[in-house]
């Protein structure tokens, strides 16, 4: 055979474009766009509200299914067994009611809510709300679509959820950069002003949206939770070139801006006022309205200006005049301009994508452009005031403000867009492409960012050597609430989660020297947003865990977080339980050391993990018992939890575990004073440094527990809610038995009486008494009050003597700055200051040996405290795992795993420290309002319901 058939000498036809005729190089071509790709495009183009995977601030990832008939629920979570992260298996959402036939799912949007909120929508522009109060994967449907109608001029093509705000705190607080600065970085923050409108009860949000027909709705929340809505014609539609394919919307200056795009290639930008008549924020009453008031909101609209948009120009290709399809608009607003104090103006962003057509001869690629227009207001000049002399007497020389559209020049990506996403409070859009790529531009100039090696300056991880790997071919793309990771759905329709990596076989260079301290420096900034706004950070711990082959990682790590916003850690004063507990700051902090310190729930915890794991879980039973003892004002009529059996129980519970931790302190303790070498580094200054280490050679953490202001704090705190709540049990077991008859006494004791005899069993059966152990917790903090005092009375004198040493501070703020550098210290398992070394030797030989007397040891020492998880030996985690026994985290009780075949209970396992507890749920609103304090896990993490008879996700 011969001719072009056979030029391969195999008798296969070979295009000529493979064929080196020449001797030159041969160019591959790049692999045509998938079929896949080319129906996403055309869906981009079609509908504005097309997103079918979304990522919550609080960590629930909703993604259409496959057929567009339900969603399914997926979250990160650290695997009980290893502590390491991944994807859970996605968990159907079962209340959603029926689609209506042939038409698909095609939207869904989260709100910015603490209790997050997603919208699902349909192709006809039908809405359901669903609210994710509890587990991260069950939701419960806060407004159903079945009596929206099906009508496609109802079709969504722009939604839009409003910002929070914090009563007395409009604004945001953004940290970064991190600058270099001779030894170390230093973060700069900035505080921005938030942008409404908002929705009159703080934590509430609203949901508009902008139908095909060119009317905006909005629904939103009665004060009685009941969901409303309203709407206003923007547009009015005569025909389908009326109609509006895409539409943006975004918050600025108080005032809503929409972005319209129709049909017949026309631009508009719109203005909404939103007025919820409710007292305006200049009285006295405009805090937040009663929950009586009825809102009852309207919407004005303003015609900004309008051009179209698609503007092409002599010096343009034939392709880009032939991309007349747009397949994103997104409405930016101002933000504050970098290079001067002005404010940059808001902009209208489009994409158009090409993609060539199949048999095309030409080896074309993939593009997209991306045109910018601002949104400007020109000053309007005065007329001649000859003129009013020809007007009525009311008319007026003065001209409202003209505003227009300047278009800016277009930037051409060869890549498909399929997502665009902005980041840092607007200054940053990153772009997100079908190659399984991303890019970051900066909002006012558009120029690349992040895409260089930059140790001087640093505001995002990728500077410092994270990159995303793995690039998959993909359709769509949702950002992590703190933006270090995304999810991809892949062109095999396939989930798949992609996060910032750092090189592996850089590792150890990197944990040294100044590169170290960048990537604690870039860590710490992408974390910060979740420290401030209390949002799901999962992701970066996920990103941090393999840098725990450092020992000191996850100190240096806190510490780091601790300076930049200003966490406090000195509780040292008498100061009232109440602000320690409300210190979410140091909740989160010491959430971070848990789960670094978490290396399975078979395996031994680190120092700082043990240290955490207490700490944590002694908060979260002061919170328990305090709720339950305090019913707002409010709600005292309606309902009294020590008045449910099933709160007393889980109360008791909590006593239990609660005693059992200060007595394995107090064993703890007396052993320590019994080790040789223990009292030698206390009793020689020369070997007091040596106590940390000592300590946590040992895996003791009870010293530091109370040596640390805060932990010892919430020690104290737990104290006296014991004592109360034996009092409590007390009083009410002498009320059932005075009023109970003799006919009475040989029926079943009631549930409630019998609730109370448990908790009388747990505080009574202590082996210590746990007043004389709060004695012995305020001798310790009267001694290191005095301690401070004295060691730090010279530092108050040199600041006055130098006045170079205390610039801008008093001897008072250098000593509260040196005390608070002690108290972290020993937070993160450091050494105690050098002054605590004769008080812990009085401390000992008198406050503990008195205490000793009161208690018998033998018994302490012979004591079972599994109930605490604290016992990380090989014989100990062995004999847990043969039990596979597990301790819930709510009533304090042991759980025991169901057997094969077994289907057992319900449990909720935390995504970030794998604690479980049974999935409870109250009728009755004493059990309801105590249990609603659960809605996260001890540590801050979210739960995950588990499938029955399941302990992974």
């Amino acid at each position: 055979m011969t001719g072009i058939d056979g030029i391969d000498g195999m008798g296969n036809a070979m295009g000529l474009d493979e064929v080196d005729l020449f001797g030159d190089p041969v160019i591959a071509r790049a692999p045509p766009p998938s079929k896949q790709l080319r129906l996403r495009l055309d869906e981009l183009r079609t509908r504005g509200c097309c997103q079918a995977i979304a990522w919550s601030r609080q960590g629930t990832i909703a993604s259409v299914s496959k057929n567009a008939t339900s969603i399914d629920l997926r979250f990160l979570r650290c695997h009980p067994d290893t502590g390491a992260w991944d994807m859970s298996a996605p968990t159907p959402c079962s209340v959603l009611s029926p689609v209506q036939s042939g038409v698909p799912i095609v939207h869904l949007a989260w709100a910015p809510t603490s209790s997050p909120e997603l919208a699902v929508i349909d192709a006809v522009g039908r809405i359901s709300i669903l609210s994710f109060s509890i587990t991260l994967n069950r939701p419960y449907a806060t407004r159903k679509w079945d009596a929206d109608a099906v009508d496609d001029l109802n079709a969504v093509v722009g939604c839009y959820w409003l910002p929070l705000t914090t009563p007395g705190r409009q604004f945001h607080v953004m940290y970064g950069p991190a600058v270099w600065s001779t030894t170390e970085y230093k973060i700069e923050n900035t505080i921005l002003a938030s942008s409404g409108p908002w929705h009159p009860n703080s934590g509430k949000s609203a949901l508009l949206c902008v139908t095909a027909g060119g009317f905006l709705k909005l629904l939103f929340s009665q004060n009685n939770n009941r969901i409303e809505e309203t709407s206003l014609e923007l547009e009015s539609v005569t025909s389908s070139d009326d109609l509006i394919t895409h539409a943006s919307i975004c918050s600025n200056r108080n005032t809503l801006l929409i972005a319209l795009a129709t049909s017949s290639r026309q631009l508009r930008v719109v203005q909404v006022a939103v007025q919820w008549g409710t007292p305006q924020p200049a009285d006295k009453q405009a805090q937040a309205p009663p929950g009586s008031m009825h809102l009852s909101p309207s919407l004005k609209e303003r015609n900004v200006a309008v051009t179209s948009w698609f503007q092409h120009g002599p010096g343009e290709s034939i392709v880009d005049m032939s991309m007349t399809q747009l397949s994103h608009v997104e409405m930016l607003p101002s933000v504050g301009d970098h290079t001067s104090e002005a404010q940059a103006p808001p902009v209208v962003l489009t994409v158009r994508s090409h993609i060539p057509q199949d048999g095309s001869l030409y080896n074309q690629e993939c593009q997209s452009i991306i045109d910018r227009w601002e949104v400007l207001s020109d000053r309007p000049q005065a007329l001649h005031g000859a003129f009013d002399q020809l007007g009525s007497k009311n008319s007026s020389s003065q001209i409202p403000p003209m505003t227009r559209l300047r278009k800016l020049d277009s930037i051409v990506v060869p890549k498909v867009v399929i997502s665009i996403h902005t980041m840092q409070l607007g200054k940053v859009i990153c772009f997100a492409f079908s190659d399984g790529t991303v890019q970051y531009r900066d909002r006012i100039t558009m120029n690349e960012v992040y895409n260089e090696h930059n140790l001087s300056t640093i505001m995002s991880p990728h500077q410092v050597g994270f990159q995303f790997t793995n690039e998959t071919p993909c359709l769509q793309a949702a950002f992590s609430p703190t933006n270090c990771s995304f999810v991809q759905i892949c062109e095999d329709a396939s989930i798949k989660w992609n996060k910032l990596r750092f090189p592996m076989e850089n590792l150890s260079a990197a944990l040294q020297g100044n590169q170290f301290s960048a990537i604690l420096a870039a860590l710490s900034i992408s974390i910060s947003p979740a420290a401030y706004h209390q949002m799901n950070c999962d992701d970066i711990l996920a990103i941090a865990r393999p840098f725990t082959q450092k020992p000191d990682f996850g100190y240096t790590w806190v510490r780091a977080i601790v300076n930049m916003i200003k966490v406090a850690v000195d509780y040292s004063e008498d100061s009232h339980h109440d602000q320690l507990v409300r210190n979410h700051h140091l909740q989160f902090c010491l959430s971070i050391l848990n789960h670094l310190g978490f290396h399975g729930e078979f395996q031994p915890r680190s120092f700082g993990g043990k240290f955490a794991m207490l700490a944590l879980n002694v908060r979260n039973i002061v919170i328990l018992i305090t709720i339950a003892n305090n019913t707002p004002v409010n709600l005292k009529e309606k309902l009294s939890p020590l008045d449910d059996a099933e709160v007393v129980e889980a109360l008791a519970g909590c006593a239990r575990w609660a005693v059992d931790l200060l007595s394995w302190l107090s064993d703890c303790i007396f052993n320590l004073w019994n080790e040789p070498t223990f009292r030698a580094i206390i009793e020689d200054p020369k070997r007091f440094p040596e106590l940390s280490n000592y300590m946590q050679a040992r895996g003791d953490v009870s010293l530091h527990l109370l040596l640390c202001s805060s932990t010892r704090g919430f020690l104290s705190a737990a104290c006296r809610r014991l004592i109360h709540l034996e009092a409590l049990s007390n009083r009410a077991i002498q009320f059932y038995q005075k009023t109970m008859t003799p006919e009475a006494a040989s029926r079943p004791a009631p549930a409630l009486y019998v609730a109370y005899m448990r908790m009388q069993r747990a505080t009574s059966s202590s082996l210590i008494k746990v007043a004389e152990f709060e004695k012995l917790v305020a001798a310790l903090s009267a001694e290191i009050r005095t301690s401070y005092q004295k060691s730090l009375a010279g530092l108050a004198a040199r600041s006055q003597q130098d006045p170079k040493s205390g610039q801008q501070q008093g001897p008072d703020q250098v000593v509260k700055r040196a005390q608070t550098h002690a108290e972290l210290d020993m937070l993160l398992a450091g050494n105690p200051p050098p002054s605590f070394r004769e008080m812990l030797v009085r401390f000992f030989k008198a406050n503990v040996a008195a205490f000793k007397a009161q208690t018998d040891p033998a018994k302490l020492y012979f004591s079972n405290f599994e109930l605490l998880e604290v016992e990380d030996d090989a014989g100990s985690l062995a004999l847990k795992k043969a039990k596979g026994g597990y301790i819930d985290v709510f009533k304090r009780v042991a759980m025991v795993k169901p057997g094969e075949g077994e289907e057992g209970p319900q449990w909720r396992r935390c995504a970030r420290c794998a604690s479980v507890m049974e999935d409870v749920l109250g009728n009755r609103p004493g059990f309801t309002f105590v249990l609603a304090q659960q809605r996260k896990c001890s540590c801050g993490g979210n739960w995950g319901l588990l499938p029955k008879g399941s302990l992974v996700n």
